[in-house]
Parts: C-alpha cells; structure tokens; sequence
C-alpha cells in the first residue's frame, strides 16, 4: 500500500520586535541659572519634538555633587552629555541654536 505524505508548512518566523533606543541624555549644570534653566528648556523642548517617548534626562547639578564633573570630563556648564546611544557626544552652552543641537546630538547629519 502507498504511503501519503503530508505536507507540512514551515511559516516563516517573524523577527522579535526591537524595543526603541531609548536615549540617556544628561545636563550638567551649576544651580538654577538662567543660562541652566534655558538650557534644560531648550533640551526639553527638542526631546519632545524628536525623540518623543524614547529619552532620559538625568539633570545633575555640579554644586551638590562636583565629583560628578571628573566621570564626563565636565570643563564649562551648561554642558549636555549624551550617554546613550553610543558614541558619547558633549554639547556645552544653553542648547538655543537647534541646530547646532540637532547635528552635535546626530539627530540630523550636516547638510
């Protein structure tokens, strides 16, 4: 007697969805200066427009806590650290140009 054999369909998988970077950003700041309260505004800001949902601002406030400076090489304050996604790249001043911001963030490549 012939044997039938069935057919089995091999579905392909679908990929694990990948969980967004989430961006880990911090400003290193000396008290609530105007320049330091524009900078954490102007950073707030342009999270919001381009990274809506996938950041972390971590506000570090060099007169509580100077020994934080030595870890990120901290020479002038306002300076915005991004940790993550790597590389790091250091941004120092109140964030006002957008895009000066923009390209040192590498969220927009210079034209």
């Amino acid at each position: 007697m012939p044997t039938t054999k069935t057919k089995t369909r091999v579905r392909p998988r679908k990929p694990a969805p990948r969980k967004p970077v989430v961006w880990n950003l911090r400003l290193y700041v000396a008290g609530q200066t105007p320049k330091s309260i524009r900078a954490f505004a102007n950073l707030k800001v342009l999270c919001e427009e381009h990274l809506k949902g996938r950041y972390k601002i971590e506000v570090i406030d060099l007169r509580e806590n100077p020994q934080l400076a030595r870890g990120d090489q901290i020479v002038a304050i306002p300076t915005l650290v991004r940790k993550l996604p790597p590389p790091v790249r250091t941004i120092i001043g109140d964030l006002s140009n957008n895009m000066r911001l923009l390209v040192g963030l590498d969220l927009r490549k210079v034209d």
